[in-house]
């Protein structure tokens, strides 16, 4: 079996799977990292959602092969405290319910204001339309997302105070 090397969350890890073993489980099984969640399998809800090179990809499409050398971000990397603004906007306007979904729809929140940093009702329906929450708190998500581009800046910087 190949040894493959990613760096995760700014740790570099060299991982011994197949080839074709989905950065999802490598990430979860491997790695330990269970914020990325199993949702569907097939890339259609979102809540394996992860940067991979500063792009927003579905884990469970990846394969590890793929991803050999690659640069990954998962929800537990975002913020060693949870202080990153939209993970206190998610709070703030109690968004999850079940959380299962919620890793996905902050990350792709974090996706969304690195190039709308005051997103429209519309931006912010586009952008996570992608995204599945079977409890229904869509509203929440989008109340939150005003929140947190309040508190970061164009560029994606935090602003504090």
């Amino acid at each position: 079996m190949p040894a493959y090397t990613i760096t995760v969350n700014q740790k570099r890890h060299t991982v011994d799977v197949d080839e074709d073993t989905p950065l999802l489980w490598v990430l979860r099984d491997t790695l330990g990292l269970t914020g990325t969640k199993y949702g569907c399998g097939v890339g259609e809800c979102g809540s394996c959602s992860v940067f991979v090179n500063g792009s927003l990809v579905r884990s469970c499409l990846v394969q590890i092969g793929a991803a050999a050398g690659a640069v990954i971000q998962t929800i537990e990397g975002l913020s060693p405290d949870r202080s990153h603004p939209v993970q206190q906007a998610w709070v703030a306007e109690q968004v999850p319910q079940c959380g299962w979904c919620q890793s996905g729809h902050i990350l792709g929140a974090v996706d969304l204001l690195k190039t709308h940093a005051q997103p429209t009702d519309a931006d912010i329906d586009a952008a996570m339309s992608s995204f599945l929450c079977r409890c229904g708190t869509h509203q929440r998500i989008r109340r939150a997302i005003h929140r947190a581009a309040g508190a970061v800046g164009s560029a994606g910087e935090v602003h504090h105070g």
